[in-house]
């Protein structure tokens, strides 16, 4: 029998203080509205995911430290600089430049709560 590795990303969770804050924040940036789910003990609102790619949700609790916790990288449509712009638009902030690499171009940002993610394009 092969070995067929797992993919590296299953799921992630973003801890934040205001959901219905965090909904707009990453709806206005990433394109991408959050399902709010509330039929478990602890409400969550899920990104859409498409094609069966990694996904994960938002979730009320307290997030690291501002830029101390774990970056995750978010997908979103070019140009990266109109993204960038989103973020500061929506009270996040961008904290390097874009930055290309063969596989793409990402930037690193934090959201109102101050976690870390990337832009990914």
């Amino acid at each position: 029998m092969a070995f067929i590795p797992a993919k590296a990303s299953a799921w992630f969770e973003i801890p934040v203080t205001d959901m219905a804050r965090a909904r707009a924040f990453y709806k206005s940036v990433l394109g991408n509205d959050l399902v709010l789910e509330e039929s478990s003990p602890n409400p969550i609102a899920m990104f859409s995911a498409q094609d069966r790619m990694a996904s994960g949700h938002v979730y009320p609790g307290k997030p690291a430290a501002p830029g101390t916790g774990p970056t995750i990288h978010l997908s979103v449509a070019a140009p990266i600089e109109d993204a960038m712009e989103r973020v500061t638009q929506n009270g996040g902030q961008v904290v390097s430049p874009a930055i290309s690499i063969p596989a793409g171009t990402f930037a690193y940002c934090l959201d109102p709560d101050g976690n870390s993610f990337g832009l990914f394009v």
